[in-house]
């Protein structure tokens, strides 16, 4: 209860003799000491009662006397007159208007505890009435969360509180807010510190006490909860903010278990598409996955092993909260193939990527299809496949368009096939060079990337055009191939660039 209330009781007589913009402050605790030094036993709050019996003599110690109690958060002095002192010294009032302190003149008639039993009274009155809004809020705000979902909770938690709350999700961001003292929601300035620690209390640039607290079940985070607040939360004005958290926590869990049935749902969905084959045409089923325009881009990620997979399946799950759209994944072994929305696809993907964690990261590929409509999963879902083996372990996601011109060499069976034609054509100009000292392996190679064209594998080998001719004459009769033919040039550049 604030001093003004306590210098309200006609009864108690108590007169007001200086630092009158204090009598907004609180008073707790009530006590009596004449200690010339009390202050090890003061922890702010109190009204302190005295006959200034041991009150020092000097003015310097006077004033110390005043500013240690100030320094304490001692919301006044009651100076009882008629005993040690007739009067309230002068130069104490002079030092507490100074300074701004509550100086309480208390007549000799009224006993301290008089004053004691009035605020005692008073406190118990508050404390009932507190608990009647507690009592009452709390079914308020458990018919809230039923009927209308957290922005009732957090405006009944509002009146209940008589400030601001303020819900923010797992970003930061106001998800919902409301102000029981009429101010907007907008001139919010939460301190630094609601962002880094998952309870606490602190102040606001007004001054105002800003509580908060994690809205989470086990280890799943969903948000804070932020109250904002004239004075700080009493032990009964926490309970209510820890209820409302309680509340919106159990509403989040219900939300996520009937997105986890949907996820099993579209897992499902997406496998049976998947299984069905290219002659299935019917994908309604998957529509939700596509974006406005009704496209879809497939991803494919892939691992190393049963572990890895099972940490990434949670990544993958995180990714598409954050993202909040659907999930369609299927998983098969160490293997994930999701289907997105073609135009949030790619930074999908990227922030995938950036997310995964260190242990498992060097050995995950992602690869990425183009746009398709959902006719065309299938090829979508080949296309990702072919960009994902082709992706470096650990790197940033692959587009299949980039891969043009790769493409072949980035299947294993053709690589295979291509290391073949390699040791058995292009050996013998290996050793060629080796024996004779000639250049006859990248005279081949600058042939073939010119196109079969003399004149610029020359100019790219900085030789002359008949020098050219006559290394690509005795290529030919090396390996024994037509080099006029264009199948052939293109097979033995393949093979070249799959030998590196």
């Amino acid at each position: 209860m604030p001093l003004r209330w306590v210098l309200a009781q006609s009864e108690l007589a108590l007169r007001l003799r200086s630092g009158a913009e204090g009598v907004d402050r609180a008073i707790e605790l009530v006590l009596t000491t004449e200690l010339r030094d009390p202050f090890p036993w003061l922890s702010g709050g109190e009204l302190v009662l005295t006959t200034g019996l041991r009150l020092p003599n000097s003015r310097r110690d006077r004033t110390a006397y005043l500013h240690g109690l100030q320094a304490c958060g001692v919301a006044g002095l009651g100076f009882g007159i008629g005993l040690s002192h007739p009067e309230i010294p002068a130069d104490l009032i002079r030092i507490a208007d100074r300074i701004g302190f509550p100086l309480v003149e208390v007549p000799l008639p009224t006993p301290f505890a008089a004053i004691i039993r009035r605020v005692s009274q008073r406190s118990a009155e508050l404390r009932y009435e507190e608990a009647l809004r507690a009592s009452d809020a709390q079914p308020r705000m458990t018919r809230a969360v039923v009927t209308e979902g957290a922005p009732a909770v957090v405006r009944e938690l509002a009146a209940a509180l008589d400030g601001r709350i303020i819900m923010l999700d797992r970003t930061g961001a106001i998800v919902h807010a409301h102000s029981a003292t009429g101010r907007p929601e907008s001139t919010v300035e939460l301190p630094a510190e609601v962002d880094s620690a998952d309870s606490g209390v602190s102040t606001d640039p007004l001054g105002e006490t800003v509580t908060w607290q994690q809205i989470a079940v086990e280890r799943k985070r969903y948000g804070r909860l932020v109250a904002v607040t004239a004075t700080p939360l009493s032990s009964v004005g926490r309970i209510l903010l820890g209820h409302a958290g309680s509340l919106l926590a159990l509403d989040f869990a219900k939300t996520a278990r009937l997105e986890s049935i949907q996820r099993a749902l579209n897992s499902q969905a997406l496998g049976l598409a998947l299984s069905a084959g290219p002659g299935s045409t019917d994908r309604t089923h998957l529509a939700a996955a596509a974006d406005a325009d009704g496209r879809i881009r497939a991803m494919v990620v892939t691992c190393t092993t049963d572990a890895e997979m099972t940490a990434l399946q949670q990544e993958i799950r995180d990714a598409f909260d954050d993202a909040d759209c659907p999930q369609f994944t299927s998983t098969v072994g160490r293997r994930t193939t999701a289907v997105l929305p073609a135009r949030a696809a790619v930074q999908f993907a990227h922030r995938l990527s950036d997310r995964i964690s260190a242990p498992i990261r060097p050995s995950v590929r992602i690869g990425l299809s183009g746009a398709q409509t959902l006719a065309r999963l299938p090829g979508a879902v080949e296309a990702a496949t072919l960009a994902a083996a082709a992706a470096g372990p650990g790197d940033a996601p692959l587009e299949f368009g980039s891969m043009t011109g790769t493409t072949l060499l980035s299947t294993e069976a053709s690589r295979d096939v291509l290391d073949t034609i390699a040791t058995a054509v292009l050996e013998p100009l290996v050793e060629h060079d080796d024996s004779h000292g000639t250049d006859l392996l990248r005279s081949l190679r600058a042939f073939l990337e010119a196109n079969g064209q003399w004149e610029s594998a020359a100019a790219e080998l900085g030789v002359h055009r008949h020098t050219m001719r006559n290394r690509v004459a005795t290529i030919q009769s090396i390996i024994a191939c037509d080099l006029g033919l264009a199948r052939v040039r293109a097979e033995l550049l393949l093979a070249l660039l799959s030998r590196g």
